[in-house]
């Protein structure tokens, strides 16, 4: 855009036709001379034509209840007629923005309005997302009592009497206790590798594991920790040799299984064994099954009560870390008190420690079977025991628990 168009004064060399008359004619390119044209306040508007100011007969409105009847020529008599004036045509083809106070307050145009004709405005739109009406208020619910998640009185029966065959095993003869672990040792290697087979596919070899296991729960007895290695050793040996039998299909997965059930069942549970070898040793198993057993109570009983804070809620959503402190707090009492009053030269600060030890231990081991449960998408692994579930469900906090006791009482007070 040059300079002239913004009304800026020409420099030498420019066209006199833009400003006054030229006595050489019009230029090409410039406006026309004459007197329309030569001031330089009418070089850019163009002036507008003035509409006749007739009002329509009828007063300020028409029939259509507050439609507003433009005037004019064109309406004179209430009617639209056809043909528009030249004046009203011509400028309405050359100007858009109709500069005139009869069509201000946003009226169509098409001749006069008055001051009082009320305009017709357009039905004010819904919108497009209506706010919600707030709800009525609803009545606090009812507080729930909080629900144990089991039934009390079958676990409770069922608990009191294993504990009374496994008090009475244990202090009238030594050999049948070591018989009531071998079998729940049976028991819950068939509940594990059936659950194995029905949820994963894998087909760890039932009967060398159960064979080898209650071999090595006896040679720990008898042979002691020697003996349980060998056992143990030979136990391996028997699953890979027995898979044999069986087509190829699976064998990593199947043999990998049966030696991890070796390991977790029988060999954690032959350290129980070793512990009854000692002469104070069925105090020793005794301390140990209480103190597995006051750990868990208090962990249930705290984290029933109490429990706000998960301890690991993709593991176990019912642990609480206030659950992990009464399950610390009841076991180290009781273990100052076993410590003390049960076990020939303990004290009762060694009785702390391995109160805090077995609480960790048993709650790791609770902790790692719910990791296997959750693994196979099942709540428990058997249903022998009513109100516990299966023998795997009373095994998981007292397997781990084993060699750690059955390892403190050897630092503290020897291994006879």
């Amino acid at each position: 855009m040059n300079d002239s168009s913004w009304g800026a004064p020409p420099h030498a060399g420019s066209q006199a036709g833009y400003w006054g008359p030229n006595d050489q004619g019009p230029v090409q390119g410039a406006a026309p001379a004459g007197p329309g044209y030569d001031a330089p306040e009418a070089q850019q508007t163009r002036p507008m034509p003035i509409v006749p100011d007739v009002p329509a007969p009828g007063g300020h409105q028409d029939d259509d209840r507050g439609a507003a009847r433009p005037g004019g020529p064109a309406f004179r008599d209430g009617t639209p007629h056809r043909e528009t004036p030249h004046a009203f045509r011509e400028e309405s083809s050359q100007n858009e923005s109709f500069p005139h106070e009869s069509f201000r307050d946003g009226n169509r145009r098409g001749g006069p309005y008055r001051d009082d004709t009320p305009s017709v405005q357009p039905p004010a739109a819904a919108p497009q997302n209506p706010e919600p009406m707030p709800d009525a208020p609803q009545p606090a619910p009812a507080p729930q009592k909080k629900s144990a998640g089991r039934d009390l009185g079958a676990a409770i029966g069922v608990g009191v009497g294993l504990g009374a065959v496994i008090v009475a095993s244990l202090f009238v003869v030594k050999a049948v206790f070591v018989g009531v672990i071998a079998i729940a040792v049976v028991v819950g290697l068939w509940e594990l590798t059936s659950r194995l087979q029905e949820r994963k596919g894998i087909n760890a070899p039932l009967v060398p594991l159960a064979l080898g296991g209650a071999a090595m729960v006896v040679s720990g007895y008898v042979r002691g920790a020697e003996g349980a290695w060998v056992a143990m050793a030979l136990t391996a040996l028997a699953v890979l040799v027995w898979r044999m039998t069986e087509p190829p299909e699976g064998y990593l997965k199947d043999v990998t299984a049966g030696l991890f059930a070796a390991f977790y069942v029988p060999f954690l549970a032959t350290f129980v064994s070793l512990m009854l070898t000692a002469e104070d040793g069925a105090q020793r198993v005794l301390m140990f099954l209480m103190l597995t057993v006051v750990s868990d109570t208090g962990a249930y009983a705290v984290g029933w009560r109490f429990g706000k804070h998960k301890l690991a809620p993709r593991i176990s959503p019912g642990k609480t870390r206030e659950g992990l402190l009464g399950a610390v707090t009841f076991a180290m009492v009781a273990g100052a008190l076993c410590m003390q009053f049960l076990i020939d030269g303990g004290t009762w600060w060694q009785g702390l420690l391995l109160g805090l030890a077995v609480a960790v231990s048993a709650t790791l081991g609770d902790l790692g079977e719910s990791m296997i449960k959750r693994d196979l998408g099942i709540k428990d692994m058997g249903t022998l025991l009513p109100g516990h579930g299966g023998i795997m469900d009373r095994l998981d906090s007292l397997l781990p628990t084993a060699p750690v006791v059955w390892l403190l009482l050897v630092i503290f007070v020897g291994s006879t």
